[in-house]
């Protein structure tokens, strides 16, 4: 608060947009998965078990296996992690919320969108295991990434520069300062079009790439303990 205080339209955010910003972080925090983990830390183990031999083999999709307990997660995090907090926060500050129906409906898409598109990156990091058998490096390096450049640390719009203007073409973007952005009202029109076309392009990416990997995985792979 801090910034505000010195400048009270830093980044476009006025304090109470700033105060719903930090609010929307803790909400999204468990729900984006934003320090790693989730459903995906299952399959680092069973690469390490060798039990994904027989996973790999089954007549159902291990990506969608994945992506479907992934976003179990997600809802149950949003409500018990992120709705009742928020209420908690309402009580205390004055917050803004979406100004009619539609901006919510279109900020629950963002929030899947950017659900999916960490799960992408969560996959693609527990895939890794495959070669590396043990991911933990990796996972730590993909969560320092998603805590800096999401925005959970300051909003990407605050980055000086050319640092915010690469950050906010990175996957992490899509973790919280896209879904702040629809909740504040910041995206609207063509803008808000943009931001959930940056989201879907990310989604379709990596889960490009982590079926490529699965694929690349089940022809040759060596598996610690399998």
């Amino acid at each position: 608060m801090a910034v505000w205080r010195q400048n009270p339209t830093a980044g476009g955010y006025d304090v109470t947009d700033a105060l719903t910003y930090v609010w929307l972080g803790q909400a999204m925090l468990m729900t984006v998965a934003m320090w790693s983990g989730g459903a995906t830390d299952d399959l680092a183990a069973r690469i390490r078990s060798g039990d994904v031999a027989l996973d790999l083999h089954r007549p159902v999709s291990l990506l969608g296996w994945y992506l479907a307990c992934d976003l179990g997660r997600a809802c149950y995090h949003l409500l018990t992690r992120g709705v009742a907090p928020t209420i908690v926060g309402s009580l205390l500050f004055d917050l803004r919320y979406p100004q009619d129906a539609l901006t919510g409906l279109v900020f629950a898409l963002s929030v899947t969108l950017a659900v999916t598109v960490s799960f992408g990156v969560r996959m693609l990091v527990s895939a890794s295991a495959f070669w590396l058998l043990d991911d933990t490096g990796v996972k730590q390096l993909a969560a320092v990434c998603a805590f800096f450049f999401s925005g959970m640390t300051v909003p990407l719009v605050l980055f000086p520069g050319w640092t915010g203007e690469v950050a906010s073409l990175l996957p992490w973007a899509s973790y919280l300062q896209v879904p702040a952005d629809v909740w504040l009202g910041k995206r609207t029109g063509l803008d808000l079009i943009g931001a959930l076309g940056f989201q879907a392009l990310w989604t379709a990416i990596l889960l490009w790439a982590c079926h490529a990997v699965l694929r690349l995985a089940n022809r040759k792979v060596v598996v610690q303990g399998g």
